[in-house]
């Protein structure tokens, strides 16, 4: 059992003590973990507001050990279409085991709030979230994971709590599949969808297709902010991995390690 997408007080949308996070994980009998706190920015406005100091992640995490859980340590960077030095030079700062490359915006909003979809119907909401990955993906490279691909579809601002399903928007999901795949970056199964829009993140029609276009690396996240939620709905993703991959996999120093399943 692992879980390679948590958030603890480090990241600004949490208050939850990192030992809590720990706590959690091992009474869900997980044997990995990695934390990975938000490192944003806005894609438009190149707002900074959403960043830790190098020195608030070694305080909270250097020191942090379990007789039972193996942690590791990474971030959940936000890609945009410029920000590769700040990535580049974060990564020069801290030697992460893992790094997630998400998108938390798209034409300066965050689809998790309410403003994005006052700009935006849902059709055009998924296509402007979608179009927007594409560019981030193709533009950067020093990530692992791209997380969380269906993101757009699980705020509960959005008019009709509409799944993103891959048929609807094949063109594009193939370009961004395709593109990870092509330079060895993997997916992760997000958790956090299922008691919202009632699926993964993305949902299996799209770690299908991913496989059939050569990707190799998948990971599986509760995307937990708080420490009821972690290990949540994980049983289920691996089961997802599983029949598609027959593995899962984890990082150390970057580094895929793959676990039979």
């Amino acid at each position: 059992m692992f879980d390679y997408h948590l958030h603890s007080k480090v990241s600004f949308d949490s208050s939850c003590a990192p030992a809590d996070i720990v706590m959690a994980a091992e009474k869900a009998g997980l044997k990995e973990i990695c934390f990975t706190d938000h490192y944003d920015f806005n894609d438009v406005y190149k707002d900074k507001r959403d960043l830790f100091t190098i020195e608030q992640y070694r305080t909270a995490y250097d020191s942090i050990v379990s007789p039972k859980v193996k942690i590791r340590r990474g971030v959940e960077f936000g890609l945009t279409t410029w920000n590769q030095k700040e990535l580049n030079d974060l990564l020069r700062l801290y030697d992460f085991d893992f790094v997630i490359g998400s998108v938390h915006f798209a034409g300066g909003y965050d689809p998790y709030y309410e403003a994005f979809w006052t700009h935006n119907g849902i059709d055009t909401a998924f296509e402007k979230y979608l179009l927007q990955s594409l560019e981030c993906v193709k533009s950067q490279n020093n990530f692992d994971v791209l997380g969380h691909l269906n993101y757009v579809c699980k705020s509960e601002h959005s008019p009709t709590r509409k799944p993103l399903y891959y048929k609807d928007y094949a063109d594009i999901c193939d370009e961004i599949m395709k593109t990870l795949a092509q330079n060895g970056k993997g997916m992760e199964i997000n958790t956090s969808g299922v008691d919202r829009v009632g699926d993964f993140l993305p949902s299996i029609d799209f770690i299908k297709r991913f496989r059939e276009l050569g990707g190799e690396v998948i990971t599986v996240g509760s995307d937990a902010h708080d420490a009821s939620r972690v290990g949540q709905h994980i049983a289920g993703a691996l089961e997802i991995a599983k029949d598609i991959f027959g593995y899962v996999c984890t990082f150390e120093k970057r580094k895929a390690v793959f676990h039979k399943l």
